[in-house]
């Protein structure tokens, strides 16, 4: 399969888990395509100032490999800054935010993985 960048789905979702701002998602693959394992697989882009608020991940985990920016991470209650080229990896129960923390917009993949 091949899938060119305008047949990605984009959209923009306000105060994503309670956060700030605006969250911009552009959909890579979904769900149908990933045959039902992987939830969310997508780019997202936080622009100064604009965070994704703190969630919990129950039978699956979240993966995001950092491409552009700086970002601050609670990664279950400990904070960290994250870079490009760096990975948060949540699941089993752990929780985590992020945030820009930069004057730059914020570019990273998640990936939302399921248990099976």
């Amino acid at each position: 399969m091949i899938k060119k960048a305008e047949e990605m789905k984009s959209e923009i979702r306000e105060r994503l888990r309670g956060g700030n701002g605006n969250v911009e998602l552009l959909h890579i693959l979904n769900t149908d395509e990933m045959k039902g394992k992987v939830r969310l697989y997508a780019k997202i882009t936080l622009n100064p100032g604009c965070s994704i608020g703190t969630h919990q991940h129950v039978d699956e985990e979240e993966a995001y490999y950092i491409l552009k920016g700086t970002a601050r991470v609670n990664d279950n209650g400990t904070e960290k800054i994250v870079k490009p080229g760096d990975v948060v990896l949540t699941g089993d129960g752990a929780s985590h935010s992020i945030e820009n923390a930069g004057d730059e917009p914020l570019e990273f993949i998640a990936v939302v993985m399921l248990y099976v």
